[in-house]
């Protein structure tokens, strides 16, 4: 069966206080902070369950039970991957095939790549997250606009599937997962700045309350296209506790800093992040330019490769096991996620 990382049995509430933390191993013995935004609805109430598809609905994850975190669903024994190729010039090289690559698991050569394609017309599930906090107030309408755009653009329609999310103190999801890039759009414009950041609990949420939540296939790519300027003050997780999840999630994240012209201290969180899952942070000079990198993610996206692969002495451990795929040819450079935690049982 093909790798599909970590289970959590994960519910999603209405409205729920930030002194609801996400589960996380640095989360246990840490002190919770004072609830930023107050409750805006009473406690899970058996006749009223809240409706994760509907706009507006809050996105704070609530942490799952111990049982589920530990349930194991079905027996892991492929991985896969998946990655782009480009040329010295930067150029995206879509023409190669398996003999034209080796892999490397866990530092044991893997002797045989069981499947190998070109990922093109494969659907997507995408995961827009977008800092609506104080400090992109100036450029918030511009970069809407911009994600709306792209999205109308990639999103194709009985096909592929997106969600919005808007962080600020908390993540909010505005537009759960649908084809339909009007309603996309209408999700994005709910979104209005104003409080501090969680960027950490909001990536968190979005991997683990959505993506692991989707149901599991092994022909749908997934990626969040992350857009801040990479300072969190709000989280309850860290910033590796993010980049853990999105990793058992198997979605690479792309992001889009908002720190122009002169760059800021968040640029090296953001790249942190994109480089750890595979993914590429730009780092726009202008705000003209924010769109430029949206058309790039489009690029990337339609130039990927997926392949699979048993490795050699898999063991059922939950420890995290490295990868590295390199091009037989000369001058060509690979991009993906540098490994995956391997289930438990």
């Amino acid at each position: 069966m093909l790798f599909a990382a970590g289970a959590f049995g994960i519910t999603l509430a209405a409205a729920q206080s930030t002194d609801n933390l996400p589960a996380a191993p640095s989360a246990v013995n840490r002190p919770k902070a004072a609830p930023v935004k107050p409750p805006t609805a009473p406690p899970q109430q058996p006749e009223q369950q809240p409706d994760a598809s509907s706009p507006s609905a809050s996105a704070q994850p609530s942490p799952p039970t111990e049982e589920s975190a530990t349930t194991i669903r079905r027996t892991v024994n492929e991985v896969s991957v998946v990655f782009t190729v480009t040329d010295k010039h930067n150029r995206y090289v879509k023409d190669l095939e398996r003999t034209d690559f080796r892999v490397v698991d866990d530092q044991r050569p893997v002797e045989e790549i069981r499947s190998f394609r070109k990922e093109t017309n494969l659907p997507l599930q995408v995961g827009l997250l977008i800092d609506a906090s104080n400090s992109i107030r100036d450029r918030f309408k511009f970069e809407q606009e911009s994600a709306i755009e792209f999205l109308n653009e990639t999103i194709r329609r009985h096909y592929d599937t997106a969600f919005v999310i808007g962080f600020d103190v908390q993540a909010e999801l505005t537009q759960d997962f649908t084809d339909d890039t009007d309603a996309l759009a209408q999700g994005v414009r709910m979104l209005h700045p104003g409080g501090g950041t969680a960027l950490y609990d909001a990536l968190y949420f979005a991997c683990r309350d959505k993506l692991l939540k989707s149901p599991e296939s092994s022909s749908v790519r997934r990626a969040i296209i992350l857009v801040s300027d990479g300072e969190d003050n709000s989280s309850h997780v860290t910033r590796e506790e993010a980049i853990e999840m999105a990793i058992r999630a198997n979605v690479i994240v792309y992001t889009i800093s908002t720190n122009f012209p002169g760059g800021g201290a968040g640029d090296k969180v953001l790249e942190r992040i994109a480089d750890a899952t595979g993914g590429r942070a730009f780092h726009p000079f202008q705000l003209s330019e924010v769109a430029n990198a949206f058309a790039e993610i489009q690029d990337d996206l339609r130039s990927q490769y997926e392949l699979s692969y048993r490795p050699a002495n898999f063991v059922h451990d939950g420890r995290y096991r490295t990868i590295a795929i390199t091009a037989v040819h000369k001058g060509l450079k690979v991009r993906s996620r540098g490994g995956y935690y391997a289930p438990v049982q």
